[in-house]
């Protein structure tokens, strides 16, 4: 499975971190950037990161910065996306299971790393449930087209 990763200045050390995490579980990582703890512009790297999930380069999109709300709306505005923050554990697990969602954005003063690693685990291992959900993501995808 690939994952494109991203992330701002904010969220330069929990991206890092979570890299080397999921390459150590076998995952095959694209890293978008930032490549630093430079001030950035939150956006590119979100928009990039987005457009790895959205052109099918990547399964699944992960983008951290420090509140995980501009990456959000950022990564939410290439067609194909379907991206939530990953506040919580249920809500990590409902993204996938309720959304059909193809990526997760976390904040990095918000969460520890060890909850992000959590949600993430939860965010992957977690299958779309399908049935009346489908109907809710379709009405998505049709409106989007």
């Amino acid at each position: 499975m690939k994952i494109a990763i991203g992330s701002d200045h904010g969220g330069y050390d929990y991206k890092e971190e979570l890299k080397a995490y999921l390459v150590n579980k076998g995952y095959e990582v694209i890293d978008c950037g930032t490549y630093s703890t430079e001030s950035c512009n939150y956006a590119k790297f979100a928009i990039d990161t987005a457009t790895k999930v959205s052109n099918n380069e990547a399964n699944f999109g992960i983008i951290i910065c420090t509140s995980g709300e501009g990456v959000c709306i950022a990564a939410n505005k290439v067609k194909g996306i379907r991206c939530g923050i990953g506040y919580n554990d249920d809500v990590a697990r409902l993204l996938r299971e309720h959304n059909d969602a193809n990526m997760i954005t976390f904040g990095a003063h918000y969460q520890t790393m060890f909850e992000v690693i959590k949600r993430v685990e939860l965010f992957l291992n977690t299958k779309f449930a399908g049935e009346r959900h489908c109907a809710r993501v379709n009405y998505i995808k049709d409106y989007e087209k």
